[in-house]
C-alpha cells in the first residue's frame, strides 16, 4: 500500500509538471520604427495583466517573453514613440513584431534618455548613461559641431581630458583604460585634430552607452570603462538625405533600401575645411600649409530570413596635418564589422562577428638634403560569438567567447640623405587576447533583481623577438630569443561581476555592484591631449596587467511622474600594477621603452549628485563629483601616495535646454572643475653656468580652477513630412574666461634672479553657426 501510494504521488507530479511545462509558452519579435524599420534598442515590452512580466529588446531590438497560456494584451513602448498594444491568445509559441510611430510632441520634451520612464530605478545596473543622440543637436560646443564625446564630459563621473578636448577621464581612470567600441570594433584614437574633435559623427550613430561602473561581463579589456556606440542601420522604407554646413567643416548622410522592408544601406561623410582658409594667408608657410581631416561611415543590413540577419559595417577617418612642404604628420583609424544575427529558437539569440580595427600614424619631413619616414600601427583582428538565452520573465543568460589577435608595429623609422639611406625599425608586438563568459539575470519579483557573471580572461605575449628583463634600475639582466609564434608570457585572470536591485518603492530605490576587471594594453604618454604619436604597449614579461576592482553604492529617487531624476552614487576602486614613469622618462622612439616604467598601486574613490528634469519646455540635468585620485609607487614620492594627473577634487556640470516656441530652443551649459594635478619646479641652481630647475614631489601643485559658459539656439526654419531645415547657433565661452591650457617656467627679462611663469589660453568667444537640413 504504501509503495502504491508513492507511485500516485510520483505519478501526480510528473502530470504537474507536464501541464505545468505545457501551459508556457513564448512571444517573441522585433520592435522597429515605423519610418525607417531601424531596429529600437531598449524598448519596453510589457504585459498589462501580469506587472511582473516584462522584457527590453536587445542591442538589434529583438525581444522575448516566457510566460503561461492565457489572453493578455501586450504593449511595446519606447521614449519618443507612441505606444503600441496587441491582443494575444496565447496557446502556442507566438511571434508578434511591433513597429512605432514617432511622438512629436513627446520629442520636443525628452530630450535627456532614451529609456522607458522609471528605467533609472527599475533596471539592475548602475553607473550608466544613456545618451540621446538628438540631446547633442542642442548642447552648445565648440566651433558648432556636434560632438558625443563633448556631450558624456557633461556627465557626473566624467571629465574632460582639457581645453576642448575630446579625451575623457571616468571615476578617476585615465583616457586609455576607457573601451571605445564602434559596432563592437575597437576604436583607439577618438580624437580629430589633436582632440578638439571626436572622430564620431553624430549623423551616423543610433545608439551611445556608457558604462561608468562596473561593466557587464560580455565587456572586458579595459579598467575604467566601455563607451559602447552603434551607428545607424538606414531606412529600409524610402531614400533620405541630411546633412549641415558649418564654419569649418561639412557633413552628408544618405541612406535607403536595399530592399524594401528586407534591407538598407546608410553612408555619412565629414570633412573640415579649415585648410582652404589657409591659403588665404599672404605668408607662404602658412597658405602651403594643411590642416584638415575627414571621416566615412558605411552600413547595411539584410534579413535573408526571418531567422537570419547580415549586418556589415566600417569606418575610415585620417587627420592631416602639414607645414609647408617640411613637415607633415597624418594619422587615423580604420575599422570593420561583419555580423550574423541568428535566431535559433523563440528563446535563443545569437550573433557571430568578426572584426577589423586599425589606428596609424605616419610622420614625413623633408629638409632638403635630409627626408625622414615615421610609421606606427596597431592592428587587431577579433572574433567574437555571443548568445543571449531569454528562459522565462524572470531568468535571462548571456554567455559566449571572443578572441583577438593584436599586432602593434612601435615604430619604423627611415632617414634618407644625398648618400646613404638608414632604417631604425622597432621591434614589433605580437599578443594573443582570449576570454569567456556568462552572466545570469534574475529578478524573483517587482522588487528585487540581481545579476551576476564571470568572464575568464587570458593574455599572452607572443614572439619572434628578443625580450629584456630589466632590474629596479632599468638595467637589462638578460635577454631571451624566442621564435615565431611562441608563448613568451600567458596571464589569466577571472573577473567576478555583481550587481543587484532592489526597489523601496515606485519612486525609489538601492543598488549595489561590484566588479574586476583587467587591461593588457596599455597606453605610454605624458600627454593629456592625445598626440597621435602616443604609443600602445601589451603586457609583457616586464609589463603585468593592470587590475581593477570596483565598489558601488547607489540611491535613486523619482518625483512628479518622473519629471525629475534625483541620484546618487558613492564608488571605491582598488588599483593594481599601475604605470607610471622615471624622472626624464624617454617614451617615443625608445626600443627599451619598458625600462623608462614603473609599477605600484592606485586608489579613486568619491561621490556623484545628479539631478534632471526630463519633461517640459525646459529641461536638463546638474552634475556634481566630488573624487580622489591616487597613485602608490615605491621610487616616486618617497613611497607615499600622490595625486595622478587625472585626479581633480570637483567637478560641475549644469546643462538646461528651454523650448522657447516651437520653432526656437535655447541651451546653455557650464562647468567648473578643479585643475589638474601638475609638476612644477620648486626652485632652481645654477650647474656650470646653466640654470637648472629643482622638481621635489610629482604632482605637487595644481593647474588654476577651469570654468566656462556655453551658449546656444537651435531655429527651426522648415519641417514638413519631405524636407526640414534648421539654424543652429553657438558661443564657446560667453564670458572669455582665460583657462589654463598649458603653463611654462621662463627667466623674468627683467631680473635673471627670478622665474616667471607664462600661461597659454587657447579659446575665448567661439561663436559658430551651422546649418542643417533633411528631405
Amino acid at each position: 500500500m504504501k509503495k502504491r501510494g508513492l507511485f500516485i504521488l510520483a505519478i501526480f507530479c510528473l502530470f504537474a509538471f507536464s501541464m505545468y511545462a505545457q501551459t508556457k509558452y513564448t512571444i517573441s519579435g522585433y520592435v522597429k520604427d515605423e519610418k525607417t524599420g531601424e531596429e529600437l534598442i531598449g524598448a519596453t515590452i510589457f504585459i498589462r495583466e501580469l506587472q511582473t512580466v516584462g522584457t527590453v529588446t536587445n542591442a538589434y531590438g529583438f525581444y522575448s517573453i516566457t510566460t503561461t497560456e492565457g489572453d493578455y494584451t501586450v504593449t511595446a513602448q519606447f521614449i519618443g514613440y507612441e505606444p503600441q498594444s496587441v491582443t494575444i491568445a496565447l496557446r502556442k509559441n507566438s511571434k508578434s513584431n511591433f513597429t512605432l510611430n514617432e511622438n512629436v510632441n513627446e520629442l520636443e520634451e525628452v530630450v535627456v534618455s532614451a529609456e522607458r520612464q522609471d528605467e533609472n530605478i527599475t533596471k539592475i545596473q548602475m553607473g550608466v548613461e544613456k545618451i540621446n543622440v538628438k540631446t547633442i543637436e542642442k548642447i552648445p560646443v565648440l566651433f558648432g559641431e556636434k560632438d558625443i564625446l563633448k556631450a558624456i564630459q557633461l556627465m557626473p563621473g566624467v571629465k574632460a581630458a582639457g581645453e576642448g578636448n575630446s579625451g575623457f577621464y571616468v571615476r578617476g581612470g585615465a583616457a586609455d583604460q576607457n573601451l571605445i567600441l564602434l559596432d563592437e570594433a575597437t576604436v583607439y584614437n577618438a580624437s580629430h585634430l589633436l582632440g578638439f574633435f571626436s572622430v564620431f559623427n553624430s549623423d551616423a550613430l543610433k545608439d551611445v552607452t556608457l558604462y561608468k561602473g562596473s561593466q557587464p561581463s560580455e565587456y572586458g579589456g579595459r579598467l575604467s570603462s566601455v563607451l559602447d556606440i552603434k551607428m545607424q542601420e538606414g531606412s529600409n522604407q524610402k531614400f533620405g538625405v541630411e546633412g549641415g554646413i558649418g564654419l569649418i567643416s561639412s557633413r552628408l548622410k544618405i541612406d535607403g533600401p536595399i530592399e524594401k522592408d528586407k534591407g538598407s544601406f546608410t553612408i555619412s561623410g565629414r570633412r573640415t575645411y579649415a585648410d582652404l582658409f589657409l591659403k588665404l594667408s599672404k605668408y607662404s608657410s602658412v597658405n602651403q600649409s594643411k590642416l584638415y581631416f575627414y571621416d566615412l561611415n558605411a552600413k547595411a543590413n539584410y534579413h535573408i530570413n526571418k531567422k537570419n540577419r547580415i549586418l556589415i559595417s566600417g569606418y575610415f577617418g585620417r587627420d592631416v596635418l602639414g607645414f609647408e612642404d617640411r613637415i607633415g604628420v597624418d594619422w587615423g583609424n580604420i575599422t570593420g564589422t561583419l555580423r550574423w544575427n541568428h535566431l535559433i529558437n523563440d528563446k535563443i539569440f545569437a550573433n557571430t562577428s568578426v572584426i577589423f580595427s586599425n589606428y596609424d600614424y605616419n610622420i614625413h619631413t623633408d629638409f632638403g638634403s635630409t627626408e625622414g619616414d615615421i610609421i606606427s600601427r596597431i592592428q587587431n583582428y577579433n572574433i567574437k560569438q555571443d548568445f543571449q538565452f531569454f528562459k522565462n520573465s524572470k531568468n535571462k543568460y548571456k554567455f559566449g567567447f571572443n578572441s583577438i589577435y593584436h599586432n602593434i608595429i612601435p615604430g619604423v623609422i627611415t632617414a634618407e640623405t644625398d648618400y646613404s639611406i638608414s632604417e631604425l625599425d622597432l621591434p614589433h608586438k605580437y599578443a594573443w587576447e582570449n576570454a569567456v563568459y556568462i552572466s545570469h539575470e534574475y529578478k524573483p519579483d517587482n522588487l528585487l533583481g540581481i545579476e551576476y557573471g564571470i568572464r575568464l580572461s587570458s593574455f599572452s605575449t607572443l614572439g619572434p623577438g628578443e625580450f629584456y628583463s630589466y632590474n629596479s634600475s632599468g638595467e637589462t639582466t638578460y635577454i631571451t630569443t624566442y621564435g615565431s609564434g611562441e608563448f613568451v608570457k600567458t596571464y589569466l585572470n577571472i573577473e567576478p561581476r555583481l550587481a543587484i536591485k532592489y526597489i523601496i518603492n515606485t519612486k525609489s530605490s538601492f543598488k549595489a555592484m561590484y566588479g574586476r576587471n583587467t587591461q593588457n594594453l596599455h597606453l605610454i604618454s605624458n600627454s593629456t591631449s592625445g598626440n597621435p604619436t602616443d604609443l600602445w604597449i601589451p603586457s609583457s614579461n616586464n609589463v603585468k596587467p593592470e587590475i581593477a576592482d570596483q565598489f558601488s553604492l547607489g540611491y535613486f529617487r523619482n518625483s512628479k511622474n518622473n519629471t525629475y531624476e534625483f541620484s546618487t552614487e558613492i564608488y571605491y576602486k582598488y588599483l593594481q600594477n599601475q604605470i607610471d614613469y622615471k624622472d626624464g622618462a624617454e617614451l617615443r622612439f625608445n626600443e627599451s621603452v619598458e625600462s623608462q616604467l614603473l609599477f605600484g598601486m592606485g586608489r579613486a574613490y568619491g561621490m556623484e549628485f545628479s539631478l534632471r528634469k526630463k519633461y517640459g519646455k525646459l529641461n536638463g540635468w546638474i552634475g556634481y563629483t566630488l573624487a580622489r585620485t591616487e597613485k602608490k609607487i615605491d621610487e616616486i614620492n618617497n613611497g607615499e601616495y600622490y595625486p595622478s594627473k587625472q585626479d581633480r577634487t570637483h567637478d560641475i556640470s549644469i546643462v538646461g535646454i528651454y523650448d522657447l516656441s516651437k520653432k526656437i530652443t535655447l541651451s546653455a551649459s557650464w562647468v567648473y572643475y578643479t585643475g589638474n594635478a601638475v609638476t612644477f619646479p620648486s626652485g632652481k641652481y645654477e650647474v656650470a653656468g646653466q640654470v637648472v630647475n629643482y622638481y621635489t614631489e610629482r604632482n605637487g601643485y595644481r593647474m588654476p580652477a577651469y570654468h566656462r559658459l556655453d551658449l546656444g539656439m537651435t531655429l527651426q526654419r522648415k519641417k514638413t513630412e519631405k524636407f526640414e531645415s534648421s539654424w543652429n547657433f553657438s558661443l564657446y565661452n560667453a564670458y572669455g574666461r582665460e583657462n589654463a591650457y598649458s603653463i611654462t617656467f621662463q627667466e623674468d627679462p627683467s631680473d635673471p634672479l627670478k622665474t616667471q611663469a607664462v600661461q597659454t589660453t587657447l579659446f575665448r568667444w567661439i561663436p559658430s553657426i551651422t546649418y542643417n537640413f533633411k528631405f
